[in-house]
């Protein structure tokens, strides 16, 4: 049985579609197929969805019939998103966001209630669990409002917009977002989760009295109302207006002084800054790693190996959890999100290299191998995120169940003596550090445990390393968490990056075929008529790209050009590039968030904070310098500078908001170089050159390797390449900087001591 749910009980005047006839209230659930139905339009579309996804289909709700059919489905069942089809069963009657909602709201004379969140969000959970799960605030809500559920990760611009009025209400933000918007969009309420009634959690006030407070507020005082909404949206306006020009091109010196103001703030115990909840991006390892200050490299080793030693990173699996609740990086919520093992792939794989420390190799790789393994799809694209929450024995939702373990369990999987060995190694204890169970951490030093067991510390980091792979055997028994399956560009462009570099650094050619197959997906996928879009999910691609996916995406296809030499990736990385001019930018310098003919918002922004996810316009400042140091062409070079001059009052005020332009300020306040290897014949005869090149931290070099013939022919798309050869048939070097090459060398040595 499939019913829908299209108003609630109550005196309210049904939600209709356009032109359909009104029925009585208790016909108000209809079921498929039955009597003239309301809206037949929508109907017959639920039905065909339906009928198209009887196997994955799986009803998030606890409302069933006796069938195990959900008792009401309304229009998020049609939506791609996992976190909208999650409340597609909800007792709430939820629109997606457009303009069928805000006409809906105008027609019944109603506010909007806009929630926004994320499939992997705990909170979001727990508040759809208590609130919108809970027939009489559904039935309050769908009387007095138009609900309408955002996935904020397919609407960056909608979710960012919202947030900055959430917290200029409050003071603070994050999800579940809720925000009270009048029939025009514009906010003039806002939170984050609500529990669902006074008394629970310790609150004076529950979701269902906010709710009646601003239905009666609307109702009785609705000229005052709006008039808020006016001011909230200008202040909304006014703090997302681009920032002011600086007096001239930002150099060094914007690197040191945000290098100063993290190590005012850094954590010297456990590394990261010294506060919780303790995010990764909290402290921007990879500008750090530029740094000439020696502190910076110091603050940056440190907190590498304190979060791969903390309970947020998965020491069964690899990869990282989103943040940490305590300084120590021990307790995470437990979400896995792509974007950040993306970045953070990259800056372990820096941090080797600044380092020499082994370790981070490491854990660069077993990222990057638990991204393969629970986290590609089989077109080769990447998912985007795992939930928090899974089940745990007794059937029930529970945070972190699915990644602890007692020392029973390691027992029963690798027997008493080398669970001993391995429960000291991850301090797995009787009474455990989580809610009776343990977080698997390394809080000690090998070499101290070892001699704790009477081992050597080879023994016992073997014993460890042939455990791990019958605890996941054993993990992958469990209910895993939810996997969120939409495909994003953006966030495939970063670990299109990431396995890009990590191929060419590490020499792992299943490292760069995987970012080719990621980047072939993406490019075959999500272009349609030539635009970007942002999502594919269900063989459909939907939303308009903004600019963090054209940018993520040029730069990951320009690793991966420098990480196999094929034009292909050049040339889709400069048509991304020209695309992102043509639509999206500033005539002052920069670029704004959405398309210069996307859906109008209240403000189309222009970021100028790098958050968990950098805005696409530091990202794409260095893509721009990285262009023009391989082709020459100056038009790269000064929109990157009019960039960054556009953020120079950020950038002097507070540097350690765009922690990722600074790569790009330092690229352009350094001497960056073009290093160009050419081979007589195959690539691959470049080895002796890159595997000397792998280890080194060069971060200001554009790579080129082609054969003779290739560099012959590309030369006119590529300036830099004219005149370069093989020479007396040998695999030849040649560094330049802006044009001016060192002499060319056919020694592996000679070039590595060039670049240094």
């Amino acid at each position: 049985m499939l019913l829908l749910l299209l108003a609630c009980a109550g005196t309210a005047d049904l939600d209709v579609l356009p032109e359909e006839p009104v029925l009585p209230q208790s016909e108000v659930a209809l079921t498929l197929p039955g009597a003239e139905p309301h809206a037949p339009a929508l109907m017959a579309k639920l039905d065909d969805a339906w009928s198209a996804r009887p196997d994955d289909y799986a009803p998030r709700t606890r409302h069933l019939e006796a069938d195990g059919s959900p008792t009401w489905t309304n229009r998020l069942f049609l939506e791609t998103s996992p976190y909208l089809r999650q409340h597609a069963h909800n007792p709430v009657n939820w629109y997606p966001w457009g303009d069928e909602a805000f006409e809906a709201a105008r027609e019944r004379g109603v506010p909007v209630f806009l929630s926004v969140g994320y499939s992997t969000c705990h909170w979001c959970h727990v508040m759809e669990e208590e609130s919108f799960e809970d027939p009489e605030i559904a039935a309050y809500l769908n009387e007095h409002y138009v609900a309408i559920k955002v996935d904020r990760e397919e609407r960056p611009d909608v979710d960012s917009i919202y947030m900055s009025a959430v917290t200029a209400v409050t003071g603070r933000g994050g999800w579940p977002m809720s925000v009270w918007l009048t029939p025009d969009r514009l906010p003039f309420y806002g939170g984050t989760y609500f529990p669902p009634r006074a008394g629970v959690r310790g609150s004076r006030e529950g979701f269902i009295d906010v709710l009646g407070n601003m239905s009666a507020a609307w109702s009785s005082q609705r000229d005052a109302v709006v008039q808020s909404s006016e001011r909230l949206a200008a202040t909304v306006n006014q703090r997302m207006q681009p920032a002011s020009p600086g007096d001239g091109l930002p150099g060094g010196e914007a690197l040191s002084d945000a290098v100063a103001s993290w190590s005012r703030d850094f954590d010297p115990v456990w590394g990261g800054l010294d506060r919780a909840p303790k995010f990764p991006s909290s402290l921007a390892i990879r500008a750090l790693l530029r740094s000439e200050d020696p502190r910076a490299l110091e603050m940056a080793s440190l907190t590498l190996e304190k979060m791969a030693a903390g309970g947020m990173y998965d020491h069964v699996a690899g990869g990282f959890h989103r943040y940490s609740t305590d300084r120590e990086w021990l307790t995470p919520h437990f979400e896995k999100m792509l974007y950040d093992n993306a970045q953070l792939a990259v800056a372990y794989l820096e941090g080797w290299q600044a380092t020499g420390e082994a370790d981070f190799t490491r854990v660069s790789r077993e990222i990057l191998d638990y991204v393969l393994r629970d986290m590609a799809a089989a077109s080769g694209a990447f998912y985007s995120a795992t939930d928090a929450d899974s089940m745990n024995p007794e059937g029930h939702s529970e945070e972190g169940w699915y990644f602890t373990w007692t020392p029973a369990e390691l027992a029963e999987v690798l027997g008493e003596t080398a669970a001993a060995r391995v429960g000291a190694w991850y301090g797995v204890t009787e009474g455990g550090n989580f809610e009776g169970r343990t977080i698997l951490n390394t809080p000690r030093p090998l070499a101290e445990v070892a001699a704790e067991l009477e081992m050597t510390p080879e023994g016992l980091a073997a014993g460890v390393a042939a455990a791990r792979e019958a605890l996941y055997q054993e993990r992958s028994k469990r209910p895993a968490p939810i996997r969120d399956e939409k495909i994003l560009a953006g966030w495939n462009g970063l670990m299109i990056s990431a396995f890009a570099r990590a191929g060419l650094a590490l020499d792992e050619p299943r490292y760069t075929a995987a970012a080719a197959a990621a980047a072939g997906f993406a490019l075959d996928n999500l272009r349609v008529d030539g635009r970007l879009l942002r999502t594919w999910k269900d063989g459909q691609a939907r939303h308009m790209g903004v600019m963090e996916d054209h940018a993520f995406l040029a730069a990951g296809l320009l690793d991966l050009f420098e990480a196999t030499g094929e034009r292909r990736w050049l040339a889709e990385a400069m048509a991304l590039d020209a695309l992102v001019a043509a639509r999206f930018e500033d005539a002052a310098g920069g670029w704004f968030r959405t398309a210069d003919d996307a859906e109008v918002l209240l403000v189309r922004e222009k970021p100028w904070q790098d958050r968990a996810v950098p805005s696409g316009g530091s990202v794409h400042t260095l893509t721009l310098l990285r262009l023009y140091a391989l082709t020459g062409d100056d038009a790269y070079r000064a929109r990157a500078h009019a960039a960054m001059t556009a953020m120079g009052e950020v950038l002097e005020r507070s540097p350690t908001a765009l922690s990722e332009l600074l790569l790009a300020v330092d690229w352009a306040a350094g001497s960056p170089r073009e290093v160009i290897l050419v081979t007589p014949g195959e690539r691959a005869e470049a080895a002796p050159f890159l595997d000397a090149l792998r280890s080194e931290f060069l971060p200001h070099i554009a790579l080129i390797v082609v054969t003779e013939a290739e560099a012959a022919s590309l030369s006119e798309a590529l300036p830099p390449l004219a005149g370069k050869s093989a020479r007396d048939g040998a695999v030849t070097a040649y560094v330049c900087e802006q044009g001016s090459c060192q002499f060319p060398t056919t020694a592996p040595g000679t070039f590595i001591a060039q670049l240094r």
